[in-house]
């Protein structure tokens, strides 16, 4: 199976998240709708942009206790997002409250667990207090989500594929891709789409490198094109 483009709607301004999601859709997979177009727009973007009938990931990042957590991701599966992203690190009761949550609402909707920020590398770790290595923590936090009925994680393409060796039937979806002449912006650990798609990667989430282009179409048909001379 040809791995999936999410495309990051990555902006504060509705208009103009509506005007690229609606050139793209048909030719990808969905859409993220990350913290600036959820703060921006509110759950409008979630209904707005779900209307065009493309799976929608909320990228809202959930981090608190159960309770908090299990009512907000009740509201994001309303609003009509198939997925919703919450950390890891809130812990598998936690995570287990996003799940009854979305399900609540939308039994075909799902939690996905963020395990470590793209921007994040093992310097920031021991800045922390941490001396684990990092892929180690997103194997540990990998197990947290599965545990708690994740319907898959987020992580980079460098873990994508011992996290697929630990829980294959998971989703993996990843961020900090680039393509390979791309800027990386604030992203650190990286692949070029095919590496990142060979590496187990379910959906590749895209952003700048795809929105920003003077024809994404057509930066979205060259990737694709790429994942499947890969597979």
């Amino acid at each position: 199976m040809v791995t999936g483009i999410l495309v990051a709607l990555d902006t504060t301004d509705l208009e103009r998240a509506m005007e690229v999601a609606g050139e793209l859709a048909g030719h990808v997979s969905g859409f993220k709708v990350g913290l600036e177009l959820l703060t921006g727009a509110g759950p409008e973007a979630l209904r707005r942009v779900a209307g065009l009938g493309m799976p929608v990931m909320a990228d809202a990042k959930l981090h608190d206790i159960p309770n908090t957590v299990e009512r907000a991701a009740s509201n994001i599966a309303s609003a009509g997002a198939r997925w919703v992203t919450a950390h890891a690190l809130g812990g598998s009761e936690m995570l287990a409250a996003a799940v009854h949550g979305m399900q609540g609402s939308n039994e075909a909707s799902g939690v996905i667990g963020v395990t470590m920020l793209t921007s994040l590398d093992q310097g920031h770790l021991i800045e922390a207090g941490i001396d684990t290595a990092l892929p180690g923590i997103v194997g540990r936090l990998a197990d947290v989500a599965a545990a708690a009925g994740a319907e898959g994680i987020v992580c980079s393409p460098l873990e994508a594929s011992s996290v697929k060796a630990r829980h294959g039937d998971m989703v993996v979806m990843t961020p900090g891709i680039r393509l390979s002449e791309g800027d990386i912006h604030d992203q650190r650990r990286v692949m070029t789409p095919a590496a990142a798609s060979d590496a187990g990667a379910d959906y590749l989430i895209i952003g700048r490198a795809i929105t920003a282009a003077d024809d994404p179409v057509a930066v979205v048909e060259s990737i694709s094109k790429s994942l499947r001379q890969e597979g």
